[in-house]
């Protein structure tokens, strides 16, 4: 081969090589960020009203947990130890072949107890999320409302004796008060911590595996608020990531997570939940409002990779350009469903599906009132990858 050949030979592999790549598909950012997964409603399930487990009534679901170890899902009542003591009740879920929910079955409750070895007295506590560790314990979460003097908290309980175990400290940003110049400071009332989750598969781990703890306020803190009350864009509330290894607790970093715009006539919206997907810094989070329409759900998938710590920050005004919050793109708006919805607070990764699939799991807290209802809905999640 002649060195004039070998020239035209290596340019002619060169054009091919470019030509090729320019008709490859162009794969932009964002859709390298997010997992492609889409829901399947296979079902609901309304818990019937006057059902009552070891003689206490069964309601005010506002968190749910699934343990893959022995198939039972914990579920929080945010029942303000008021109908009975503060609790978490066990119960199982049937389904079908396709995956269909065909029964639930509620088979135990677990009281929570004070500091003191006690259950915890009227309005001392708001319990609102639920996680299992690897270990078999739960953490709770408790919202806290500041006008009925209850403190946000988030505690690990024994989950046979609902033993108080540890207690994880709470930043000052968020502890409601006024500061000394008039100004509110701190999670709003009845808005501070709803949502928890620990990494996703922690439940599978071994016991003395180190694992992740995720928290975030409902809706934005008092100090973080738009200053324009006419404004109707998403507030930025704060999502809150731990480590956690033997007694050690450690605050990792703190992100923005952007709502939707607020709802025109919602009386009531925010962040109720958010469940970890896999180690990539992907969630699942559930968006809920309230308002002459009913209850409007909707499900996104969220990415903090490459966002930026807040926690050093005391409010986040004027920082918008500076400190950007997670993305997130829908998954599915749940209005869609040709079902009613109710008050959806709580949200699990569940057990496989017969198919293989992964299973996801809701369900709704009634606020033991007559006119709405406890109900349990299955989704199959499609093409989620481990």
């Amino acid at each position: 081969m002649t060195v004039r050949q070998w020239v035209v030979m290596v340019l002619s592999a060169i054009v091919s090589l470019s030509l090729s790549a320019c008709s490859l598909p162009q794969v932009k950012a964002e859709d390298r960020l997010f997992q492609n997964i889409t829901l399947e409603f296979l079902g609901e399930i309304v818990v019937p009203r006057t059902l009552e487990v070891d003689k206490t009534p069964v309601g005010g679901l506002s968190g749910i947990t699934y343990s893959p170890k022995d198939d039972v899902f914990y579920a929080v009542s945010d029942d303000r130890s008021i109908k009975a003591p503060a609790r978490f009740y066990q119960l199982k879920l049937n389904l079908d072949a396709r995956g269909k929910p065909i029964a639930t079955k509620f088979t135990g409750v677990t009281t929570l107890k004070n500091a003191a070895g006690n259950g915890y007295e009227k309005g001392t506590i708001d319990p609102e999320g639920i996680a299992i560790t690897p270990q078999g314990t739960v953490w709770i979460a408790s919202e806290g409302a500041a006008i009925d003097g209850i403190p946000p908290f988030i505690q690990e309980h024994d989950i046979k004796t609902g033993k108080l175990l540890r207690s994880l400290r709470i930043p000052d940003q968020y502890i409601p008060r006024t500061d000394d110049k008039g100004n509110r400071r701190g999670v709003q009332n009845n808005m501070a911590f709803e949502s928890l989750t620990l990494n996703a598969n922690a439940a599978r781990m071994g016991a003395t595996e180190p694992y992740r703890l995720f928290t975030a306020a409902e809706n934005v803190l008092e100090q973080d608020k738009n200053p324009d009350p006419e404004s109707i864009e998403g507030d930025r509330v704060r999502f809150m990531h731990h480590s956690i290894q033997d007694r050690r607790i450690d605050l990792i970093a703190e992100y923005l997570y952007a709502l939707e715009d607020k709802p025109i006539g919602g009386e009531k919206f925010g962040l109720t939940e958010m469940i970890s997907l896999d180690g990539s810094g992907r969630f699942l989070s559930l968006e809920r409002s309230f308002g002459l329409a009913g209850f409007k759900i909707k499900l996104f998938q969220t990415v903090f990779a490459g966002s930026k710590d807040t926690s050093m920050l005391p409010s986040i005004q004027g920082l918008d350009t500076v400190v950007k919050p997670a993305q997130k793109e829908l998954v599915a708006d749940l209005s869609t469903l040709d079902i009613t919805l109710d008050n959806l607070e709580g949200m699990t990764i569940g057990p496989r599906l017969p198919d293989g699939s992964q299973s996801l799991i809701m369900v709704s807290d009634d606020n033991f009132n007559p006119l709405q209802k406890t109900q349990i809905l299955v989704f199959r999640i499609k093409e989620l990858k481990n």
